[in-house]
């Protein structure tokens, strides 16, 4: 958390190339992904079936690597909507912006991460944990505030029972247990199959499966921009809702086909099973309406994690209308 109050209080001091009204009828948009995972596969298949198009939108689509990064150039112009974790918005609710997150589209429902293990386990149980080393995610994001609510709930201390490792940067953390730091690391799709695939690492648990549902990622823009342009977030949110709908109804090999060119170093059987493992697990949120039982379920999370700087209402920093409008 403190890395990513560091990056926001330079952000506004920060120069980006912002995304502008074309000359056509089609509108530019900016969207900063946090990092690209078959985890958000509403929204590459929104790109790939044009489902933008038909909303008169235009995509430029940029992986920034790290919520601190993806809220930085959200916050200073550098992208008009972000796809992050929706605690981020709370952080920097709680910096007292002038100018802050607004959630205004749901993505995901369910943490979106597994525990691999580097040795095959026969019969996984969690208690194995215990004195182990395990490379988890950023302190503060969703991905470790999930993990470590889910092993208190198997009755592990992730601080006395077992020697937890935050210092690896959010995009190195699969080259580093690949080259041999930790025992167990918290990994997305489709980078746990590949693991599995390349003898590298094997899924033992889903922490999404365990935690159950939370507002895990969604669509923020800024408040400015929802006053200036909030139609243009409207036909957005459509578009991310005819994806929702897509992975709903389709089946997870045609779903990895459509969105195949956002992974092309990934092999069509792994983005198959990537899919799977999430539609399994109800991960996919099926339109983009952020419900408030959710929101009070992240507030908890973050409070049991040590991490809630405030407690911020649902309205404050939740827009239904923009979802719900784009859904009618």
């Amino acid at each position: 958390m403190k890395r990513l109050l560091a990056f926001l209080s330079v952000a506004c001091s920060l120069a980006f190339v912002v995304g502008c009204q074309s000359d056509g009828p089609t509108e530019t948009l900016e969207v900063a992904e946090v990092t690209r995972s078959v985890f958000y596969a509403p929204l590459y298949v929104a790109l790939s079936e044009g489902f933008f198009e038909e909303e008169g939108l235009s995509i430029e689509l940029t992986t920034t690597w790290g919520g601190d990064k993806t809220m930085t150039a959200l916050l200073s112009g550098g992208a008009d909507i972000a796809l992050v974790g929706s605690e981020t918005s709370i952080y920097v609710a709680g910096q007292e912006a002038t100018d802050p997150a607004i959630n205004f589209a749901a993505l995901t429902q369910t943490d979106g991460t597994f525990l691999v293990a580097r040795d095959q386990v026969d019969s996984f149980q969690w208690s194995e944990l215990k004195g182990t080393t395990f490379l988890g995610q950023r302190k503060g994001g969703m991905p470790q505030m999930v993990g470590e609510f889910v092993l208190k709930q198997h009755d592990i201390n992730p601080r006395t029972d077992l020697t937890l490792l935050q210092n690896v940067d959010f995009g190195n953390i699969p080259s580093a247990f690949a080259s041999g730091t930790g025992d167990y690391v918290q990994l997305f799709e489709p980078q746990a199959s590949t693991f599995e695939k390349e003898g590298l690492g094997h899924v033992v648990a889903s922490f999404g499966a365990e935690s159950g549902r939370v507002p895990y990622t969604s669509f923020m823009a800024r408040q400015s921009m929802i006053e200036k342009d909030e139609e243009a977030l409207i036909r957005f949110a459509s578009a991310i809702y005819k994806g929702q709908q897509y992975v709903k109804n389709e089946d997870s090999s045609t779903i990895a086909m459509s969105i195949q060119d956002y992974f092309e170093d990934t092999e069509l059987d792994i983005l198959t099973s990537a899919v799977e493992r999430y539609k399994d697990q109800g991960s996919y949120a099926t339109d983009p309406l952020l419900t408030e039982e959710a929101w009070s379920t992240l507030l908890a999370i973050m409070d049991e994690a040590g991490e809630l700087p405030l407690h911020i209402p649902f309205d404050e920093l939740v827009n239904t209308a923009i979802a719900s409008k784009s859904m009618e």
